[in-house]
């Protein structure tokens, strides 16, 4: 049977066969490609699976090979990865303006992540409806003019109100397999919830399983539209980070540097003091906004602490 992984909770995998749901589980260790990771089977993962005897059970025997996957460092083991989901169409970043408010960094960091794995991304601001005062709007007018002129579209939703989620989200989402990510407190679940009505009933079940002492923050989820398509919904992630990038690489991950790639003086150019640096000058000239290369120069600090 080849049936996509829904959900991890550890040992055991819930896996979607055509109509039916398996629990499943792992035979034997992985070889993950030079990966050193925490988790060898993710959410999205396509599996080829076989029953056990006399079981309603199942043992996964294949991982297939996973088009694209997002991933972050562990935050338990050190030197390890963990990846986030898999086989995606789009990543989507839900932002807030406040409580919690949404750093700039954290979504230059998830943008990286994504353009490293080449997915499509997008960002969702959500409660709108506690929008209030000049400076939020200032906050707000800066996320559309940094973010979509680089490609990234920004909707404007509140989830609690159920606004802008059938007449702006759901045509992005319909069809695709996205990836949800965000703060913890952004949202996430009420967005889900309006978007997936079953979703309800699982989150309910997710917290009674935890109140038993069982560690369920870290599982990602994957819920499926009821006009096509899936959402994979993932823990709140207080840091992204960002794996080993080379620093002469990491402006390939920024699209309003990519453009002048080649360019340089220097072909190994890291674009922060050298001369004769074509990124630097089109700073200079506003064709790069500040904020951008400020993140760019945060990144490559904190990898090269990290060697």
């Amino acid at each position: 049977m080849i049936g996509r992984v829904i959900k991890s909770t550890g040992s055991w995998y819930i896996v979607q066969v055509a109509e039916q749901v398996i629990s499943a589980r792992l035979k034997g260790k992985f070889k993950q490609d030079e990966l050193k990771l925490t988790n060898p089977i993710a959410v999205g993962d396509w599996v080829k699976l076989e029953r056990e005897a006399n079981q309603e059970t199942a043992v996964i025997s294949e991982i297939l090979p996973r088009e694209n996957y997002v991933i972050r460092k562990s935050t338990r083991k050190q030197h390890f990865s963990h990846i986030i989901a898999s086989n995606l169409d789009q990543a989507i970043l839900v932002i807030t303006m406040k409580k919690p408010r949404t750093s700039l960094g954290f979504i230059d960091r998830f943008l990286v992540s994504a353009e490293s794995f080449r997915i499509p991304a997008l960002l969702v601001v959500n409660k709108m409806d506690q929008l209030e005062g000049e400076d939020e709007a200032e906050w707000l007018q800066d996320i559309h003019e940094i973010y979509e002129p680089l490609g990234y579209p920004v909707i404007e939703v509140s989830a609690l109100k159920e606004t802008g989620l059938k007449e702006k989200f759901l045509s992005l989402i319909q069809g695709k397999s996205s990836l949800i990510s965000g703060h913890s407190g952004v949202g996430k679940s009420t967005l889900l919830n309006a978007l997936v009505p079953e979703a309800r009933q699982e989150t309910k079940e997710i917290s009674g399983f935890s109140a038993k002492g069982v560690h369920t923050t870290t599982f990602a989820e994957l819920f499926t539209l009821p006009e096509g398509g899936d959402l994979i919904d993932t823990p709140g992630i207080k840091e992204f980070g960002i794996l080993d990038v080379e620093d002469n690489e990491l402006s390939h991950y920024f699209p309003e540097m990519r453009k002048y790639l080649g360019q340089c003086k220097y072909n190994n150019c890291t674009h922060i003091n050298e001369p004769g640096c074509v990124v630097l000058k089109k700073l200079e000239q506003g064709f790069i906004h500040p904020y951008r290369y400020q993140s760019y120069v945060n990144i490559l600090h904190e990898e090269d602490s990290h060697r």
